[in-house]
């Protein structure tokens, strides 16, 4: 039965320790009990990370080097896989459970018999909607966050077309199935890439406003320099590359000329802005990331 599931529950840790403390604290809280943390530290400092090493609920996996999200991701997986735990949680570090997440997510998978479930989240700061789930623009190949609960997004709406790796619910086997997060994407679309996979295999991916999940937006990604803007331009650089990765992969499910509009529409937006605001080191991120969008082989 889904109430003696044994549940894993991985976050990834980069330099956020004091972050990543308030993430475990709220989740060792947890009305379920039959659960266990995957702490994998990118980067990991021995002396913040040692803070973390006398909760028996808390397993560590420490990396020499940051191995980006997605690597990081599968390190944990790989632990879940090998520890043959039924459910599998990944979860960003920089987010505020209630104590009844576990339980609900694990109660809405099984009434609904859905293997992937998305919870509600909302911005930590002003209970905002940060990501009521996702639909998908085939035509050109845009993936669009759902900002607010409307006539199609009420109690009945039960279905997201792709899930945020912000917070989601597996079934672990299927890590088995359809193989782990794509590493290539680094950070940022693997989620989205993770979600047409789930549907080819005919997975539905199932989301439940019965729960929230509290997010502080971007914060594992916001520059120090407040003159070159609130995100570091390694993001923009990986947004571009990995937008146009994820279409390569599944071009197959895309309208091509819909597609290549979007994105020249998206691209000479992004310099035009650049270059009036004159961050030069973020237009040459843009171009960098669709030079090397078109070097990795699918």
């Amino acid at each position: 039965m889904v109430i003696n599931s044994k549940v894993a529950v991985v976050i990834i840790n980069w330099k956020k320790y004091d972050m990543t403390a308030k993430c475990v604290k709220s989740i060792l809280n947890s009305t379920y009990s039959n659960f266990k943390i995957i702490l994998v530290d990118n980067e990991s400092d021995k002396g913040k990370v040692k803070n973390f090493k006398y909760k028996n609920k808390i397993e560590i996996i420490q990396n020499k080097e940051n191995e980006g999200f997605s690597k990081a991701n599968n390190i944990g997986i790989d632990y879940v896989l090998k520890n043959n735990y039924d459910y599998t949680i990944l979860i960003n570090n920089d987010t505020i459970v209630e104590k009844n997440l576990i339980e609900v997510l694990l109660k809405t998978a099984h009434a609904k018999n859905f293997s992937v479930v998305q919870p509600l989240i909302l911005n930590y700061h002003n209970d905002d909607i940060w990501n009521a789930g996702g639909k998908i623009n085939y035509f050109f190949g845009n993936f669009i966050t759902r900002k607010e609960l409307g006539n199609s997004l009420d109690s009945s709406h039960e279905l997201t077309e792709w899930f945020t790796g912000c917070c989601c619910l597996f079934k672990t086997k299927i890590f088995k199935e359809i193989g782990k997060l794509d590493e290539r994407f680094f950070a940022y679309y693997e989620d989205v890439d993770f979600s047409l996979r789930l549907k080819k295999h005919g997975y539905k991916i199932g989301f439940t406003t019965e729960i929230q999940v509290y997010h502080y937006e971007s914060f594992s990604s916001i520059s120090n320099n407040s003159k070159g803007g609130k995100l570091s331009p390694y993001v923009h650089y990986l947004n571009i590359r990995n937008h146009i990765l994820v279409l390569k992969k599944h071009i197959d499910l895309f309208n091509s000329f819909g597609v290549i509009l979007f994105q020249l529409f998206k691209i000479m937006s992004y310099c035009i802005y650049f270059i009036f605001r004159l961050r030069f080191t973020k237009l040459n991120m843009v171009y960098k990331g669709l030079q090397d969008s078109f070097k990795i082989k699918i």
